[in-house]
Parts: C-alpha cells; sequence; structure tokens
C-alpha cells in the first residue's frame, strides 16, 4: 500500500483527534517522501489546528524539509515555534536546528545554536564540524574537530570528505592516517564505507595507487560489504590511478549487482583511458543485455570517448539518442561534450552554430571548448572571441589568457603576447604553472618546470640529460622547438622543453624504480607534443609502461607509441 494512500484520507476527516505520535509519524512521511499537495510544514500547522501540542519527536521529524536557502524563513519560523514549545533543550532537536541551519547556509546561527547548548553532545560537535566542512571553511571545521572532547567515525568522515571536497588531498590522507594511529587517550575508531570512498576519491585525485589499493585490502580484510557506493568508488579510483585492469576486475566482481551508477562509471573510465569501441560495446550490453536504462552521467562517459577518439557521426548520433530514445534533457556538460568535439576536429562553424542552438546560456566549460578548439586550428579571431566571453563569465581565468597568449606565440606575435601577460599582471592573474606527480613506494613526489627543490635534484637533472642524450644517439630524437611559446632564441627553447615537469618525473622514476616497473604520471595541465614524442621513445628505449593522465585525459606509451593516437 502506498505512502500517499495512507495518508490522504486523514484529511479529509473534518475534526482530526489524533496524539501527536501519529501526527509525527506523517510529517515524517511527507519529509520522506515529498508528498504532495501535503508538504511536512502543512501537515505541521494542520496538527496544530487541531490543537495537537507537538514532542521532540515532531520537530527533528519536520526540520530535515528545510534544506536550501530558499527554506530559510521557514526554518526560522519552526525555531520559534521549537523555542515556544519549550523543545530547545533536547538535544535531537537541538542537533536538527544545527543540520537545518547548515544545509539552508546560515553558519552563524547554527554557531549561535550550538554556542548556547548547555551540554553539548557528540551528534552537535559532528553537526557543526560537518556544517563548516560544507562551506568550504575547512580550517574552522578542523578547529573545531580538534577542540572535540571525543570522535566518532561521523567526526572522522565530515572531515576527511570536507578535504577532498575542497581539494586538499594530501590533507585528507594525513587525516585518514591519524585516524588509523590514535594518540594516547584517543579511542580507536574503524572507517565506515563513507570514510573509506571519501578517501578513494582523494586517492583518485592524487593518483595515490599504493594508498588506494591497501584501502580496498582494508576493506577485503574487515569484510566490508562492496556496495554499489564503494564499488563505484574503486572503479573510479582505479581509472584515475591508471590502473585500468583493477577497476576492470572491481566491475566484473559485482556480477548480477551492476547498476546504472556502475556502468557509468565503468564507461566513463574506458572513455578517459581513449578505449572507445569498448566504452561503445560496454553502453551497448547495459542497454540492450541488461536493459538497463543510461542517466546523464553515461552519456557524458559516451560522448567523451567520442572526443577523445574524434568520432564526430557517432557523438551526433549518440547525442540524438539521448533525447530521443532515452528521453534525458542534454545539461551544460553534454553541450560541452559536443562543442569540444567539434572544436577538436576543426569544425568550428559547427561549434558555434551548436553553442547558439543551446537552450541556456553557454558557461566557461562551453567557451573553454571553443578556445581550446580553435588554438589548435591557430584560428585567432574566434580565439578572441571565446575569450572574451569567458572573462566576462570569470575575469580571473589565469587559463583563458594563457590559451589566447599561446595561439599568439604560435604565430609569431610577440607583442600581443607581450600584452597579455602585462594584462595579467596588472588583474593579478597567475599562470597556472604545470605540475607532475609520481608515487614511488608509497610518496607522492611533486615536480615544477625546472624544479630544483628536490633533494635529490643534481642526481634527477643527471638522469634526465643521460636520457635525452641516448634519446638524441639511439632514437634520433630532435626537439619540437614549435612548442616552446617564449620568444627565446633556439637553444633557450631546447632548454626550456627539457625541464618540463613530466621529465623530470619519469627521470625520478627511472632512478628510484626496478627496470620494467610500469611508471604513473599525473599532470596538471596538457601534455605539450614534444613532451609526448619524449615519452614514446623512452617507452621503447627503456622497455617500460609509461601512463601520463594529463587535465584531459590517459596517454598509455608502450614500445615507442600511445593509446591515444597522437590525437588529443
Amino acid at each position: 500500500m502506498s505512502i500517499s494512500y495512507t495518508i490522504n484520507p486523514i484529511f479529509h476527516i473534518r475534526h482530526l483527534k489524533l496524539e501527536s505520535f501519529l501526527w509525527n509519524l506523517i510529517i515524517r512521511a511527507a519529509t520522506l517522501h515529498n508528498l504532495s499537495p501535503h508538504s511536512p510544514i502543512s501537515v505541521y500547522l494542520r496538527m496544530r489546528r487541531h490543537c495537537v501540542t507537538p514532542d521532540f519527536h515532531t520537530f527533528p521529524f519536520l526540520l530535515p524539509s528545510f534544506h536550501d536557502h530558499t527554506h530559510l524563513p521557514l526554518g526560522r519560523r519552526t525555531h520559534a515555534q521549537i523555542l515556544l514549545f519549550g523543545l530547545d533543550k533536547d538535544p535531537f532537536v537541538r542537533t536538527s536546528l544545527l543540520n537545518m541551519y547548515s544545509s539552508c547556509g546560515d553558519l552563524s546561527s547554527a554557531q549561535r545554536v550550538f554556542d548556547h547548548s548547555v551540554s553539548k553532545d557528540l551528534p552537535a560537535w559532528n553537526s557543526v564540524v560537518n556544517a563548516y566542512a560544507k562551506a568550504g571553511l575547512i580550517d574552522v571545521a578542523r578547529r573545531v574537530f580538534e577542540e572535540m572532547p571525543e570522535r566518532n567515525v561521523i567526526s572522522w568522515s565530515c572531515l576527511i570528505n570536507g578535504y577532498v571536497t575542497c581539494g586538499r588531498n594530501r590533507e585528507a590522507l594525513d587525516l585518514f592516517r591519524e585516524m588509523q594511529s590514535p594518540k594516547k587517550k584517543q579511542a580507536f575508531v574503524r572507517p565506515n564505507e563513507f570514510t573509506l570512498s571519501a578517501v578513494l576519491s582523494a586517492c583518485g585525485r592524487l593518483g595515490a595507487l599504493e594508498e588506494g589499493k591497501w584501502v580496498h585490502a582494508y576493506v577485503d580484510k574487515y569484510n566490508v560489504e562492496i556496495d554499489i557506493v564503494l564499488a563505484t568508488s574503486l572503479i573510479d579510483m582505479y581509472a584515475k590511478c591508471g590502473s585500468l585492469e583493477r577497476a576492470k576486475r572491481v566491475f566484473d566482481a559485482l556480477g548480477c549487482k551492476k547498476d546504472v551508477k556502475v556502468y557509468s562509471a565503468m564507461i566513463c573510465c574506458l572513455a578517459m583511458h581513449g578505449l572507445t569501441e569498448e566504452c561503445f560495446q560496454l553502453f551497448s550490453k547495459m542497454t540492450s543485455g541488461n536493459n538497463i536504462n543510461p542517466n546523464s552521467v553515461t552519456f557524458v562517459g559516451v560522448l567523451g570517448a567520442c572526443v577523445h577518439g574524434g568520432l564526430v557521426d557517432e557523438g551526433r548520433s549518440y547525442f540524438a539518442m539521448m533525447v530521443e530514445k532515452f528521453g534525458i534533457t542534454p545539461s551544460i556538460q553534454h553541450y560541452g561534450c559536443m562543442v569540444d568535439l567539434y572544436g577538436r576536429a576543426g569544425l568550428i562553424e559547427e561549434a558555434e552554430s551548436f553553442i547558439a542552438s543551446m537552450p541556456m546560456e553557454p558557461d566557461e566549460l562551453i567557451w573553454g571548448s571553443l578556445l581550446s578548439g580553435s588554438r589548435m586550428l591557430g584560428d585567432v579571431k574566434t580565439c578572441e572571441a571565446a575569450l572574451k566571453r569567458l572573462i566576462e563569465i570569470d575575469p580571473m581565468s589565469s587559463g583563458a589568457y594563457v590559451l589566447l597568449s599561446n595561439v599568439y606565440a604560435k604565430t609569431g606575435r610577440w607583442i600581443e603576447v607581450k600584452r597579455i601577460r602585462q594584462e595579467m599582471e596588472v588583474k593579478g592573474i597567475k599562470k597556472v604553472p604545470g605540475c607532475s606527480s609520481v608515487e614511488v613506494d608509497g610518496v607522492i613526489h611533486e615536480f615544477v618546470v625546472g624544479d630544483e627543490s628536490q633533494e635529490e635534484s643534481e642526481g634527477i637533472y643527471a638522469m634526465l640529460h643521460e636520457i635525452m642524450q641516448r634519446l638524441r644517439e639511439e632514437a634520433g630524437y630532435v626537439s619540437d622547438t614549435k612548442e616552446v611559446l617564449l620568444d627565446l632564441d633556439e637553444e633557450g627553447k631546447v632548454m626550456a622543453l627539457s625541464y618540463h615537469s613530466e621529465r623530470l618525473a619519469i627521470a625520478f622514476c627511472l632512478m628510484k624504480t626496478r627496470p620494467g616497473t610500469p611508471v604513473r604520471i599525473i599532470k596538471n595541465l596538457r601534455i605539450c607534443r614534444d613532451c609526448h614524442l619524449v615519452m614514446k621513445m623512452i617507452s621503447k628505449l627503456y622497455g617500460r609502461e609509461i601512463v601520463v593522465r594529463d587535465c584531459s585525459r590517459f596517454h598509455h606509451f608502450r614500445d615507442g607509441s600511445c593509446s591515444c593516437r597522437d590525437y588529443w
């Protein structure tokens, strides 16, 4: 029997005489199931009209229905009702109030509720930590966390997830290690599925494969159930760390438990690794073989596969299928994929027409895709137009200025390059430096261009010099100085190329790992063509598999070739 069927007849009784217990059940059902037209607050008002006094269960059931800044006025009125009936001292009511204010974005009120609490129990402390973490005030959340008289798994999980959400993934892993090694007089707290999912997300973003494998081993050791959420996190982590085979093993092990979320995660995984045909086959198996309808995330993955494969016709077909067959309204991400697809294929006019047909205002993703595509073709006019729109949306976007500066540099317009850089300096816009990271023996090492901060810098540069010498002598390598977008002489350009961050990273790995060990590099920017060529040559000359994750996709270098087939 449906909830709506059991509830609706009640509202047709003229003189309703029910105890608060039954009214609470109705409010809770309305909150959980979004029953219309009987919203939780309307049920509460009906309850009061029948002179039924709320108790300490009423408001914890009602307050979760206020979870957006537009709900804040109703939330405040409900707080007044709590004070009116003297229920503000109850710990469950107080914690519900804290959660309501934080969900509505009113942190000052949440803090006041906490500060005025006579006895601050653990759920109240957790609510405050979570409120600040969700708002991005992670340092404030950490201070509150350090003040807590006791902590449970929720305390640790909220803060770890907060660090991940803020992009401070190293600190998330450091906190997880601290959780595993409690100080004196601190109780050991075992992580749950939510904790592990947040940690796996941090591992994926950092490319910390060894740490991710440790978390997976922990799951197996303590028989933690690998549900859909944890399985999706494992697949995503392994995919982002470049370990495609392990991602596939997790996917296959789920058997018949796989749902649309798991399929979508695996499809996105195959897409980012450039395995276009496998991606299409899995999509077909999901929709035809297992009769699972795709969602919007699934199509982001499928369209991404088309982008990386340069498959314009297939991209058009899947976009039409999404709308016409599955009734999914395209989001800005889907439009961004199509603009990127057209731009990379050199179809700038089609990309512009597609943008003009969009039912929503183009955002930075759309204009960035157009700018990137036109940059590859050297289309200065379109680049300038896209940059203008990007600056309107985000005046401090360093990427937009850098891309246009690169176009000017490639066409030898050094005066324009100087003008762009001066404009960036005046506005205080800093270029994001190229950074590459590698994991060796479970430790993440980061390198920036021309980096001399490493303890073994002298050895790294000596190794890099040896590598480049071998490439020139044994593989016939010649620097592609067109990739150097600086006004330097030829020798200066060769030197500038030699010290790119990914080259320092590969030199370090060849120094520190045994022959034949795969090398995995995470780079924050797009790999340049000359470094791409160098990686291909190293993979053959040194007999190494090299996996590079740049800002757009994965490159698997084996025996002198790359999985991207030189299209990226």
